[in-house]
């Protein structure tokens, strides 16, 4: 037997270590065709998918499902690590390793001088410690274009709040969502299509800075939202049903009675 066939059933090695071995095995030369068909492009999908489960696992607070979700999601990354080892890019002990210097060096108040932060002030402080390292070339940079516009509002209003730009209170947030909407009107009226693009663009932005400070997540309070209407508009789905009509049998007027009834 081979000595990565080994590891992969001896339970006296680190399941870390074991897993590390699996993907060795299947990987080789007589391991699994699929997983030796993959690629790092061709593995994105599952990557995306496991986190998202990972994420519904936590939303549901089950922390039986978080367990296994979080073990496919590391599995995801251990794969790709994989992949870079077989190029002679890297190995998963170099990801983990700067990962701790990272870790390390955007702490200086826990490993150095000992000063309490709150957790405000740590952020700020993770963002400034970014760009002064030359770590980022940007306040503004490191965010993944594929990131959900709500997800990436929520972080540039974060890093740019960390050096300094941002509202003081969400009152003041208010004000400025006010101030949008009263600007999307204007383009409403003008009926100029590219201007209230530019308008709502502005004001889910404002949407999400305030949902940032009242420290909620506004992808998270969409989704909740839109989770609500279903389960509402469902209900409203079976009570037409139920009385054998459709929805062309109902004014507007005569939905929203029902859906208020709903509610």
């Amino acid at each position: 037997m081979h000595e990565n066939n080994r590891k992969v059933f001896d339970k006296n090695i680190a399941p870390f270590d074991r897993l590390i071995a699996v993907f060795e095995v299947l990987r080789s030369e007589n391991g699994c065709a699929w997983d030796r068909k993959q690629t790092h492009k061709s593995l994105l999908p599952y990557l995306i998918e496991e986190a998202y489960e990972v994420y519904e696992a936590i939303e549901n607070e089950d922390y039986v499902e978080l367990k296994e979700e979080l073990g496919d999601l590391v599995c995801q990354a251990v794969f790709h690590a994989q992949l870079a080892k077989e190029r002679g890019d890297f190995e998963i002990n170099d990801s983990i390793t700067h990962i701790v210097e990272k870790l390390i060096r955007r702490h200086p108040h826990i490993f150095e001088t000992g000063k309490q932060l709150d957790a405000q002030e740590v952020r700020d402080q993770w963002e400034k410690i970014k760009v002064e390292s030359g770590e980022k070339k940007d306040v503004l940079s490191g965010l993944p274009k594929a990131m959900p516009a709500l997800t990436m509002a929520f972080r540039i209003g974060e890093k740019a709040g960390g050096v300094g730009f941002d509202w003081e209170k969400s009152s003041d947030v208010i004000d400025k969502i006010e101030e949008e909407l009263k600007e999307l009107k204007a383009e409403i009226i003008s009926d100029n299509k590219d201007g209230i693009e530019d308008e709502i663009g502005d004001l889910l932005f404002a949407v999400a800075s305030l949902a940032r400070k009242n420290e909620i997540d506004p992808e998270m309070a969409l989704k909740r939202a839109l989770e609500k209407f279903k389960a509402r508009f469902l209900k409203l789905e079976n009570e037409i049903r139920s009385d054998g009509k459709s929805y062309d049998d109902y004014s507007l007027a005569q939905l929203e009675t029902i859906w208020q009834k709903i509610k």
